[in-house]
């Protein structure tokens, strides 16, 4: 199990499911902080990685943000995540906290489905050093706190797209694209389609629309303009200011990491339950 620390709202929810670990006979094994945050009693692994290999399950308590921080730490790992929400929205987390027991019971009884995402990686080359990052949901460069537009020189494949004049730019995996992608005005993805999507953030010409890309397109972005300061971000952390020059590669990661869900869930009953799409026969 791996907790949010700084949501105290999940101290209920992680010892009810360590109570419920118990009761099932399985083993239980935590990262430091939950351990103490709800005194377990179980093996304790140094990280999530560490976890990753002991386990054959990793359930994650919080929102959004903590399933997307372990994602990145477990990249690469067979090891499937299940999200148990303590957050608000939710998208990836799979059971709300109030569910949790129910939830169990299906996951004893072999009730559940795994589905694979992609990871997005990107090399970056900052103020003369090389920078490797790794996101599930989003590489983002974008402007500091200065309202000014950025201009951002893009290529697909090697190939010249154009020259945005924006406030950034959102490459997003088909999981990111109910993130900060579709706040931009990004389509709807499906998270199991193998593509990419380029979504401009405020751009000044109002032809540039979204992009959605093959899964196996290769995106360069070089920054043109020197001033305000232009920052590199993935999955909403903030990694690098860039500088005049400096370029940026986004491509599908070799790594990816699986998911699991319930029994009878689908995309589509997320959509309709988190955004609140109704319609005449639904």
């Amino acid at each position: 199990m791996i907790g949010n620390s700084e949501k105290a709202a999940g101290f209920g929810a992680i010892t009810q499911a360590a109570r419920l670990i118990a009761a099932a006979g399985r083993e239980l094994y935590s990262d430091p902080a939950t351990a103490r945050l709800a005194s377990l009693k179980a093996t304790v692994c140094q990280d999530a990685a560490t976890l990753a290999r002991e386990v054959h399950l990793l359930l994650v308590f919080g929102g959004d943000g903590t399933i997307l921080r372990v994602a990145r730490e477990i990249a690469g790992s067979r090891t499937p995540l299940l999200g148990i929400n303590i957050g608000s929205l939710g998208f990836l987390t799979a059971v709300p906290s109030d569910q949790l027991a129910q939830a169990l019971k299906h996951i004893w009884q072999g009730h559940f489905k795994f589905e694979a995402r992609i990871l997005l990686q990107a090399s970056a080359r900052c103020n003369g050093r090389l920078l490797n990052l790794t996101a599930l949901n989003d590489i983002i460069i974008s402007r500091g706190i200065v309202s000014r537009l950025i201009e951002l020189d893009v290529r697909i494949n090697g190939d010249p797209l154009t020259r945005y004049r924006c406030d950034g730019l959102i490459i997003s995996s088909p999981t990111g694209s109910t993130a900060y992608s579709l706040a931009a005005g990004g389509a709807v993805i499906f998270p199991t389609a193998a593509v990419l999507a380029l979504t401009p953030i405020c751009p000044h010409t109002l032809s540039n629309r979204a992009l959605i890309l093959p899964g196996n397109a290769t995106i360069d972005v070089a920054v043109v303009s020197p001033k305000p300061a232009t920052i590199l971000s993935a999955d909403g952390q903030v990694m690098s200011e860039l500088g005049t020059g400096d370029s940026i590669t986004i491509a599908r990661s070799h790594g990816s990491v699986r998911l699991m869900h319930l029994a009878g869930s689908s995309f589509c009953e997320t959509l309709r339950r988190k955004l609140h799409w109704r319609g005449a026969t639904i």
